[in-house]
């Protein structure tokens, strides 16, 4: 069923919603895989590393459990040349429908697993290493922002890195880093991703195969306690950062990482779990938790307890669907991505005065960019404001988001390509430190949306459409008249008939 969180890449990987569970080496077992899809997500089996032997019987699980679309994350950089060609031959021979690369990703292996029909997703941390791999041939790229947990690539704020490689590349792209909830999601829809990976929040489900330690302590987390170190280190390459829940290796009491001689803490049937190495606890695992890698995204304080997978994609799903709805009431009927109410009757629609879809979707992706760049002059504000104001922002950050929702359904709606760039707005708006005048700034630029609103809602036939910015044109104008009440701006008639910089 499409709903207004339906992008491309749900075509590609072929689930309901853009809710991607990343492929957590370890902790992302076939348990997990079908909780998250069954629940409209699409799963990826945490395979690093391991024998090919577990990467077919974690595949013929998924099948049994009529499981067909999922995919297996590999990680070259942290495998043996010899295992990670039996993983890729073994992927092949068993038909993995998606694999998630990540990591000093041979542009040779990108074009292998392609011309074996797979999709290939890579991971980046960089907008250089995107468009490499989006040259190799990689169907769907992965920004990760310095906010993830486990480990991270790159040194840029999600919130930065993203609309970058959305705008410069052409795959859809998703967002890594942090996110745990609806309104992560959202927030991610509106910069231009098409969906959001989710790592630590499905850690701390019943199905994940991590251990009942780590999940409490993610669970007991705050904000604060996630580190970013290169203190485990052992299986990968060195200085590979990892973010991880401060313990008593990140607080050196338990030696240095790189001199102290190697010392077993704990045992997984057999195989010996050492101290500043990356296995992180596993149900399968015995030993001194506390001391091995307890991987955390910086979202971790917004998981509130150890709920099942399928719950906590359904409640990401509702959330973000509130969040992104124009609240005008719906007709009972699933909301389709396309609608021929406009083009199909294109000659009728301008004898009767309506707009074609050649003057409607360049409009309509015209306010996209506009919204997208008003949403991340918000999400970053947020951080600035003083508290007197943090409520104010927060609230015009949602409806941005909320709105940036609307014009792409509007855009699917007429069968076109929503905008993937960001009005010039945000850079212009980002170099005024001043944050009443910052806000003021938007407020005219709010002014210049609701005028372009008012003259293009008259030329709209879709009844669909035509509810749904009416309702944003209202939520325009109240919201002008908050910053108004709050601040010494002009009232937005007064300002020229030119966007400032969307």
């Amino acid at each position: 069923m499409a709903t207004i969180l339906h992008r491309p890449v749900c075509d590609l990987l072929g689930c309901t919603y853009p809710i991607v569970q990343a492929g957590m080496g370890g902790v992302a077992r076939s348990e997990l895989v079908v909780a998250v899809t069954k629940a409209g997500g699409f799963g990826f089996l945490g395979m690093v590393r391991e024998p090919t032997d577990l990467i077919r019987a974690e595949v013929a699980a998924l099948r049994s459990r009529g499981i067909e679309r999922f995919g297996v994350n590999l990680i070259p950089a942290a495998t043996e040349r010899v295992l990670l060609d039996a993983q890729v031959l073994t992927c092949i021979e068993v038909g993995v429908p998606v694999v998630s690369l990540f990591w000093d990703v041979p542009l040779s292996l990108v074009r292998r697993l392609r011309d074996a029909g797979i999709v290939v997703a890579c991971q980046t941390g960089s907008l250089a290493e995107a468009r490499a791999m989006e040259d190799a041939g990689a169907q769907i790229l992965i920004a990760q922002g310095i906010e993830a947990g486990g480990h991270v690539r790159g040194d840029l704020p999600l919130n930065d890195l993203l609309p970058g490689i959305v705008e410069q590349t052409e795959v859809p792209v998703l967002a890594a880093g942090g996110l745990t909830n609806g309104a992560d999601l959202a927030t991610m829809l509106s910069l231009g991703a098409q969906g959001g990976v989710f790592g630590t929040a499905l850690i701390a489900t019943r199905e994940a195969f991590a251990h009942d330690y780590h999940k409490q302590r993610l669970v007991d987390a705050d904000g604060e306690d996630t580190i970013l170190t290169d203190a485990f280190h052992i299986n990968w390459p060195r200085g590979a950062k990892v973010r991880v829940l401060a313990n008593s290796v990140t607080r050196g009491k338990r030696g240095d990482p790189f001199s102290t001689p190697r010392t077993i803490i704990g045992d997984e049937a057999g195989r010996p779990i050492y101290l500043f190495s990356t296995d992180s606890p596993l149900r399968s695992m015995t030993g001194d938790f506390e001391a091995m890698a307890l991987y955390a995204g910086k979202g971790v304080a917004r998981v509130s307890g150890i709920a099942s997978a399928t719950e906590r994609v359904c409640t990401i799903a509702a959330e973000a669907m509130s969040l992104l709805d124009a609240g005008v009431p719906s007709q009972g009927a699933p909301i389709e991505l396309a609608s021929p109410a406009c083009c199909a009757h294109e000659m009728d629609d301008r004898y009767m005065g309506f707009a074609g879809c050649d003057t409607l979707l360049p409009a309509l992706n015209e306010l996209l960019e506009a919204e997208r760049a008003g949403a991340r002059v918000m999400l970053r504000t947020a951080s600035e404001a003083p508290e007197a104001l943090k409520s104010l922002v927060m609230a015009i950050h949602r409806d941005k988001v909320r709105w940036c929702g609307v014009l792409t359904r509007a855009v699917h709606r007429l069968e076109g390509v929503p905008s993937r760039k960001t009005g010039a707005l945000h850079e212009q708006a980002m170099t005024i430190a001043d944050i009443p005048e910052r806000l003021a700034f938007l407020n005219r630029g709010q002014g210049w949306v609701a005028r372009k609103l008012k003259m293009l809602l008259p030329t709209i036939r879709d009844e669909t459409i035509h509810a749904d910015l009416a309702v944003m044109l209202a939520s325009h104008e109240s919201d002008i008249s908050l910053v108004t009440a709050e601040l010494p701006v002009r009232p937005y008639a007064d300002i020229q008939d030119s966007a400032p910089g969307g």
